[in-house]
C-alpha cells in the first residue's frame, strides 16, 4: 500500500514540475542565433574561445514550421478623438514586402481607408479599404511584392477619412516609421 501511495505522489509531482520547467526554460534557439543584444550564445558557432564575437556566417530565413518567418516592423499605435484606431506595419517574407494596418472604428460611421506602401526608388502600391461601422477590430493590406533593394528602405502610411461622394476629413494618419 506505502509503495502505490509513493509512486502515485511521484507520478503527481512529476505531472506538476514538468510544466513549470519547460515553462522556466525559455525558448529554443539554434546554435549561433543572436541572443537579445544581437550576439550568438558562448560556445556556439559565432563566437571564439574567449567568448568574443565572432563573423556570423549568413543563413536563410528561419523557418517556423509554416513557412517562412515574417519580418514586421510596425510604427506606434495612434488613436484620434473621433475614435479610430490605427497601427500600420511593414512586413517582410522571404522576397516579399507589403504593408498592413491593423485598426478599430469606433466612430459609429463607415470610413474610407487608403493603406500606401511605398518602395525604394519612388514605387508605390496602394490599397482603398472600407472600413465598416462596427467596432470590431479589423485589418487592411496592400498586394505583396517581390522586394526591391533594402528592406529598410520601404515604409507605410494608412489615411482613415468619413466616407462622402467629395471625400470627408480626414480623421487618423498611421505609419510604419520605419522608412529612411
Amino acid at each position: 500500500m506505502n509503495l502505490r501511495l509513493l509512486a502515485l505522489a511521484g507520478v503527481v509531482a512529476f505531472t506538476v514540475a514538468l510544466p513549470l520547467a519547460v515553462a522556466s526554460a525559455g525558448p529554443v534557439a539554434d546554435a549561433g542565433d543572436p541572443g537579445p543584444d544581437g550576439a550568438a550564445a558562448a560556445g556556439a558557432p559565432g563566437r571564439d574561445d574567449k567568448g568574443t564575437a565572432a563573423p556570423v556566417p549568413t543563413r536563410s530565413p528561419r523557418l517556423l514550421g509554416l513557412g517562412l518567418a515574417t519580418a514586421a516592423r510596425c510604427g506606434p499605435e495612434l488613436s484620434s478623438p473621433d475614435g479610430i484606431e490605427a497601427q500600420t506595419c511593414v512586413l517582410t517574407q522571404g522576397e516579399d514586402t507589403w504593408a498592413r494596418t491593423y485598426y478599430r472604428n469606433a466612430t459609429g460611421d463607415e470610413l474610407s481607408s487608403v493603406l500606401t506602401l511605398m518602395g525604394p526608388g519612388g514605387r508605390t502600391v496602394q490599397m482603398i479599404c472600407a472600413v465598416g461601422a462596427e467596432d470590431d477590430p479589423g485589418v487592411c493590406e496592400t498586394p505583396r511584392e517581390r522586394t526591391d533593394g533594402d528592406v529598410g528602405g520601404y515604409s507605410a502610411v494608412a489615411e482613415f477619412a468619413e466616407r462622402s461622394a467629395a471625400g470627408g476629413p480626414l480623421l487618423l494618419r498611421s505609419g510604419s516609421n520605419s522608412g529612411p
